[in-house]
């Protein structure tokens, strides 16, 4: 089992003010600590115009950067929000990073949630879902053949005869490629297509259960050739995670900050699918409650209680990876500390010593 966090290069707008050189510093820190600790993978996050969400509007340069500074770890992509993008840059960028880091990058895709995003853009928030798989198309056949010819509604794309996509990723036949999804739509597309699937922090247990199960349905469809990509079958699920001595100082330590963010989130901006996952039963729409929380969603706790909802995730859905998350609210401190405790005593206990 893999482990990776999920970097949104989140302002805390206390400690952190604009311009915001000390966030971009204090992610860089966190993701060189997760390389040094042993984690899988740094995955981070593309965002735009808000200075109380996600500062990060090109996660190319980002990783480019981070490749420089990092070892071992890979540097993933959560996602490039695939309407806002050209798919020939994605794929061209894509494999460049790849070369400068070493083979180390993984690319998940999504179609976005935020629909001031796409207003600043200019971009049709309702017609996401189909840009998306429109470009998927565009995507994949640059990955497998290095040209594509294509005339869509949203792009146009003609990379054919003596040319070809450039440069080519270290990776054969390309790096993996995932689809976060939480809808039926998105998760089914995920699983014909042959991508690893990525599954929303915000979802209950029992729910993500069901989509996994949707997945593996989905993915029974997909041909040989999408089961190339070295990503196919792969269930990553992200969780906010958060690890202390004992249950009560992970409660101390986290709640304030936990219960700060969530208000946020479902303050109205999280428009897409990411506001559709959260509802049934303790789920975070339902009550901004941690004991309710830690009953469905979240992963906070002692090593032992952290060991054990992560074995019982494992049991219930057969992820391959987890993805932790935490908001900037808990302090550089308390989180470097959670981050060390869990690499110290929770991943040991699912892969051995690092």
């Amino acid at each position: 089992m893999q482990f990776g966090i999920l970097f949104t290069s989140q302002p805390n707008r206390e400690r952190e003010p604009y311009p915001h050189q000390a966030v971009h510093a204090r992610v860089t820190d966190e993701i060189v600590a997760a390389d040094r600790l042993g984690f899988d993978c740094a995955w981070v996050a593309e965002h735009h115009f808000s200075t109380e969400y996600g500062i990060m509007p090109d996660v190319w340069v980002y990783a480019a950067h981070l490749a420089a500074l990092t070892k071992r770890i890979r540097l993933g992509m959560a996602v490039v929000t695939l309407p806002l993008a050209n798919p020939v840059r994605v794929a061209e960028n894509a494999a460049f990073v790849d070369i400068l880091s070493g083979g180390r990058v993984a690319l998940g895709l999504g179609s976005g949630y935020r629909k001031y995003e796409f207003d600043g853009f200019g971009i049709d928030f309702e017609a996401r879902r189909d840009m998306q798989e429109e470009a998927l198309g565009v995507l994949l056949d640059l990955f497998r053949k290095g040209r594509v010819r294509h005339q869509g509604k949203y792009f146009t794309a003609r990379i054919d005869g003596e040319f070809e996509l450039l440069p080519r990723s270290l990776q054969k036949p390309h790096p993996p490629l995932f689809l976060a999804g939480a809808t039926d739509r998105s998760i089914g597309v995920a699983g014909r297509l042959g991508l690893g699937v990525m599954l929303s922090t915000l979802t209950p247990f029992e729910t993500l259960a069901k989509q996994v199960a949707h997945y593996r349905t989905s993915l029974s469809e997909a041909n040989a050739e999408a089961r190339t990509n070295p990503a196919c079958g792969h269930v990553d699920i992200a969780r906010w995670v958060y690890v202390g001595e004992t249950d009560a100082a992970a409660k101390r330590d986290s709640e304030e900050g936990l219960l700060r963010h969530l208000r946020h989130f479902f303050g109205g901006h999280q428009s897409g699918y990411l506001g559709q996952v959260a509802h049934g039963k303790d789920s975070v729409a339902a009550a901004l409650d941690y004991d309710t929380l830690a009953r469905s969603t979240i992963i906070h706790g002692s090593p032992a209680t952290v060991t054990a909802r992560i074995a019982e995730l494992k049991a219930a859905t057969g992820l391959t990876s987890l993805m932790l998350h935490y908001p900037p609210w808990y302090g550089t401190e308390k989180a470097k500390a959670s981050v060390e405790l869990f690499a110290a005593e929770v991943m040991p206990r699912f892969r051995g010593a690092a």
